[in-house]
């Protein structure tokens, strides 16, 4: 695999404290760079895939609505809680 070179600013406080992890991990500032952002990388990724699904879902009408919904948590802890909606329940919006 080929690497290829970025550059970032970040403040004194951030550049000591990767020094010093560096120091204690004996490995190099880019190494723990890299894995850092690897990390990032891979906790951000699902959450967009998993939005624009959601966008997606949600224009097809595969979600309840907003009226649902409100209904449903209105009913929680009386004596006639109602089912969770369920999604697909309500008419298309219009687009």
């Amino acid at each position: 695999m080929s690497q290829n070179v970025i550059s970032l600013r970040v403040s004194d406080e951030m550049k000591d404290r990767l020094d010093q992890l560096a120091a204690a991990t004996r490995r190099p500032r880019s190494f723990l760079a890299q894995e850092a952002l690897a990390e990032y990388l891979d906790r951000h990724g699902w959450q967009i895939a998993a939005i624009d699904e959601a966008v997606v879902a949600a224009g097809d009408g595969q979600f309840a609505s907003h009226e649902a919904v409100a209904d449903w948590l209105v009913s929680w802890g009386t004596e006639h809680e109602k089912q969770p909606p369920v999604a697909g329940g309500a008419a298309k919006r219009a687009r």
